[in-house]
C-alpha cells in the first residue's frame, strides 16, 4: 500500500512516495492535485483556510450587527426613560402634558435687563447674623455681584450659586477686596438661620474662608423684596409645592453685576458663567462702565400647570430633544453600516 507525502520546501521525500508520483496520484486524492504544483503538493489546505476565513467573516458581520442592534435598543430604552425622568421622588413632581406655548403662569416670569437702572440702596434687609442692614452698606467701594434666589429652592437656585462659586474660584479677584457678593432671598418667610447656613456652605465651597466678609446673604420683608426685584427686572410668581401650599417660586436664573454706585451694569443668564466674562464684567463695572444686553436665553426653575397641578424642569424638554437627535444620528449610522456590510457580502459572494 502506498503512503501519501507532501513536498516541503519544494523538495520531495525519498522512498516509496517517489513511486507514487511516477504512477500518478490515487483516485481518492486526484481532486486535490493541481497540475501546476510539484508532485505531492495540493491546494486542499489553502481551500480549507479560505472557507474558514469566509465563515469567520460572516460570523463577524452577524456578531457586529447583533451588538449594534443591542446598543440601539439600549439607547432607545434609556432615551425613553430620560424623557419620563422625574426630578424628585415619584409622585412629588412629574412632567406635565406638552403644550404649544409655556403655561400662562410663566407670563409673569422672566428677566428684563434694566441696564443703568439705579438700585434703591436705602432698602432695609437682615443679614445672616440677624443684623438689620441697608442695601447701600455693600456699595461705594467695589462692584457687587447680585443674586436673587430663595434659600429653600429645591433645584435651580443651588445650581445658580454653585455655578457662580465655581466661576469665582477661577477669577483672579478676591471677594471683600475687589468685589462683594450679595445674595438676597425673594422669600419673606426665610430668616437669618437659613441665610447663615447658606453662607457657611458657599464660603466653604469657595475654599477661601478668609473671604467670608465679602459674602452677604440677606432676607427681608415682602415690600422691600418687591421693590428690589422690580428694579432689577426679576419676574417671579409663587406656586404650590408638593403639599399644595404656596411655598415655592417659579422664576428664571440670572446674576447681575452692579457698579460701586449701585447701577446695574451687566446681566449673566443661566446657571453657569464664564470666568473670563465674569472678570471682565467686574473690571468694567469697577470703572462705572455699563455693559450691553445679552441674549435673553432663560432657564426657568419650574413649569407649573394649575390645571394638572404638575411641575417639570425645562431641562426635561431639552433632554427629550437631545435624545431624539441622538436616535436620529445613530439610526443614520446604522443604515450606513448595514449597507456597507451588504456590499461587502455581495462582493465576497461574487468571488
Amino acid at each position: 500500500m502506498l503512503r501519501w507525502s507532501t513536498i516541503r520546501g519544494g523538495r520531495g521525500d525519498a522512498g516509496p512516495a517517489a513511486a507514487e508520483c511516477d504512477a500518478g496520484p490515487s483516485t481518492s486524492l486526484r481532486f486535490a492535485q493541481d497540475e501546476h504544483l510539484p508532485c505531492g503538493q495540493t491546494r486542499f489546505e489553502p481551500q480549507v483556510q479560505i472557507l474558514r476565513s469566509a465563515q469567520d467573516d460572516k460570523s463577524f458581520l452577524y456578531f457586529r450587527k447583533a451588538v449594534l442592534s443591542v446598543v440601539v435598543a439600549g439607547l432607545l430604552i434609556v432615551t425613553s426613560l430620560s424623557g419620563l425622568a422625574q426630578v424628585s421622588a415619584p409622585g412629588d413632581k412629574q412632567i406635565g402634558p406638552a403644550n404649544d406655548r409655556p403655561p400662562a403662569i410663566l407670563d409673569k416670569v422672566g428677566i428684563s435687563q434694566n441696564l443703568n437702572a439705579q438700585l434703591p440702596l436705602g432698602l432695609s434687609f437682615v443679614d445672616e447674623t440677624g443684623k438689620t442692614v441697608k442695601l447701600g452698606d455693600y456699595f461705594g467701594k467695589h462692584p457687587v455681584i447680585l443674586a436673587l434666589v430663595y434659600f429653600q429652592c429645591p433645584m435651580l437656585c443651588s445650581e445658580e450659586l454653585n455655578g457662580l462659586t465655581s466661576s469665582l474660584r477661577m477669577v483672579k479677584l478676591t471677594p471683600g477686596k475687589d468685589f462683594d457678593v450679595v445674595v438676597v432671598s425673594i422669600d419673606p418667610t426665610e430668616g437669618p438661620d437659613l441665610a447663615d447656613a447658606k453662607k457657611r456652605g458657599y464660603v466653604k465651597r469657595y475654599g477661601q474662608p478668609e473671604t467670608a466678609d465679602g459674602w452677604h446673604f440677606l432676607t427681608g420683608k415682602q415690600a422691600e423684596i418687591d421693590t428690589l426685584t422690580k428694579t432689577v427686572g426679576f419676574g417671579y410668581v409663587k406656586i404650590p409645592g408638593p403639599d399644595g401650599k404656596l411655598t415655592q417660586f417659579a422664576h428664571a436664573s440670572a446674576i447681575q453685576i452692579v457698579t460701586p454706585d449701585g447701577k446695574l451694569a451687566q446681566y449673566y443668564m443661566g446657571v453657569e458663567y464664564s470666568p473670563k466674562d465674569l472678570r471682565l464684567g467686574l473690571v468694567e463695572a469697577s470703572a462705572n462702565k455699563i455693559g450691553t444686553p445679552v441674549d435673553n436665553i432663560l432657564t426657568y426653575c419650574y413649569h407649573y400647570d394649575p390645571g394638572t397641578n404638575t411641575h417639570s424642569l425645562v431641562v426635561a424638554r431639552v433632554m427629550q430633544l437631545g435624545g431624539a437627535v441622538m436616535v436620529f444620528c445613530l439610526g443614520g449610522f446604522m443604515l450606513v453600516m448595514f449597507r456597507k456590510d451588504a456590499r461587502e457580502s455581495k462582493a465576497q459572494n461574487g468571488k
